[in-house]
């Protein structure tokens, strides 16, 4: 029987990353507060990270593939600085009117994610700042997490929207933990320790 991994699927702007308007600059792409000690956490525990995410600046011209690679390549190497890892990034470069199968909150990348590196959905989590990203998540069969950036913007009932509500990441992962914990005696076999590339 195949193990499968437990991950934590993370939509970019907004949840780890300072959210500026369609990121055209690698210096302007910032890394949010304490967001490498949530994923270390998150790697600790044998969880894959993911980042999910929609670039539509691409299809639109306002940035090329190589800008948003060397982005994503300063984001791997400041996480990294902190003692993060990711697993792997997957990107829609595509316009909303191209009507693609891979933009959130279609589950396509999620799901392309899970056969790439063998997870279990049922075990995993979403984790977004986004409508779309709770929906996307949903649709693949995760756990979500819908993150508001301030206690203030909480919504009061989230039946319906998402399984937990947070004002980050850092507090989105402290859940997650301990809901996993929770859950656990329905898991199935799942692999704790990681293998580094």
């Amino acid at each position: 029987m195949t193990t499968l991994h437990r991950a934590v699927f993370l939509d970019r702007d907004g949840t780890i990353a300072r959210d500026v308007h369609y990121c055209r600059r690698v210096e302007d792409f910032e890394i949010l507060p304490r967001v490498a000690e949530a994923i270390k956490l998150l790697n600790h525990e044998g969880y894959r990270v993911v980042i999910i995410t929609n670039q539509s600046g691409v299809a639109r011209g306002y940035f090329t593939d190589e800008t948003l690679s060397l982005i994503h390549q300063k984001m791997i190497e400041v996480l990294k600085d902190g003692g993060a890892h990711i697993d792997g990034v997957y990107i829609c470069p595509h316009h909303p009117d191209d009507k693609c199968e891979c933009r959130k909150p279609k589950p396509t990348l999620i799901v392309k994610a899970a056969v790439d590196i063998g997870i279990a959905l049922d075990q995993s989590y979403m984790i977004g700042d986004d409508p779309k990203d709770v929906e996307a998540g949903k649709a693949a069969g995760c756990r979500t997490i819908l993150l508001t950036g301030s206690a203030a913007g909480q919504p009061q009932d989230i039946n319906g929207i998402c399984d937990h509500v947070a004002v980050d990441l850092y507090e989105a992962v402290g859940w997650l933990l301990q809901d996993a914990a929770e859950r656990s005696s329905a898991r199935i076999p799942i692999m704790k320790s990681r293998q580094e590339p």
